[in-house]
């Protein structure tokens, strides 16, 4: 499906602009924040390369391949996304100082 092509491409374009702004960053919680973000990308990149292995592919390999990075990716997702909304307010009460 080119749709999930063009999902991957996006979301790896997106770790790695996240992974550029966290190391550029000069304050500590803002590192964490930006590389939560990153890790929400990165979640998105690995569920939709396994949701594309599932779509595709046909042979059992690739569906246990499939069905894993599809989780790890989620799990992975979920845990950035806690870790974004924990860093969130700690970066908002900086910027207003």
């Amino acid at each position: 499906m080119p749709i999930l092509v063009i999902f991957i491409v996006i979301s790896f374009s997106f770790y790695i602009y996240f992974r550029i702004k966290a190391y550029r960053a000069h304050n500590q919680v803002e590192k964490k924040w930006r590389a939560a973000e990153a890790s929400i990308a990165l979640g998105i990149f690995v569920a939709s390369f396994g949701l594309n292995q599932l779509i595709i592919n046909r042979s059992i390999l690739a569906l246990v391949v499939g069905i894993i990075f599809f989780i790890i990716g989620v799990g992975s997702s979920w845990a950035g996304f806690r870790a974004y909304k924990h860093y969130l307010p700690q970066v908002a009460s900086q910027t207003q100082k």
